[in-house]
């Protein structure tokens, strides 16, 4: 997911940044249309990355282990990401929110998570639950409803009324 997250980011105008502590993964190669490709080590992994009120960051882990080290980090900046997302499975999200209460993060600070992430499109494939993520994160970013465009506009009933017979 982390690939087309990135390609679909960099063309939605934000500007990317991978973090991974694997030196394989974090290359040109494989992103070459993030602005900054970062090493980094899990146990302060926004060392080399700004983030400030309007940044949006998503959590693509390999395990429960670093999306927990990265939320603790990321809930207890000041000033706080404007979007912290998470991608997992129910139980993987149960898992890191119990750790996180075990360890004194607030339901407040819990409610700043967006996990998991994307908007319900019933998609699966890795460039559907992309996309899924991207429509969130412009939801977000730019404040829509979410609603179906159809729906909001109301084109037939509002221009085209039930004529008589």
């Amino acid at each position: 997911i982390a690939q087309p997250m990135s390609q679909l980011g960099a063309l939605l105008g934000f500007q990317v940044f991978v973090v991974d502590d694997r030196p394989d993964f974090a290359t040109r190669e494989r992103f070459p249309e993030a602005h900054r490709l970062i090493r980094a080590d899990f146990s302060d992994p926004f060392a080399d990355v700004p983030i400030h009120g309007r940044s949006h960051v998503l959590l693509v882990t390999r395990g429960h282990k670093y999306d927990y080290e990265c939320l603790v980090r990321l809930l207890r900046m000041d000033p706080g990401a404007a979007y912290v997302g998470m991608i997992g499975s129910r139980r993987r999200v149960r898992a890191t929110y119990a750790q996180l209460l075990d360890d004194g993060i607030s339901r407040d600070q819990l409610d700043r998570i967006h996990a998991p992430v994307g908007l319900d499109l019933g998609a699966e494939t890795p460039e559907e639950i992309a996309v899924a993520v991207a429509a969130e994160l412009v939801l977000v970013h730019r404040g829509g409803s979410g609603r179906p465009l159809r729906d909001v506009e109301r084109v037939a009933t509002r221009f085209f009324p039930e004529r008589a017979p």
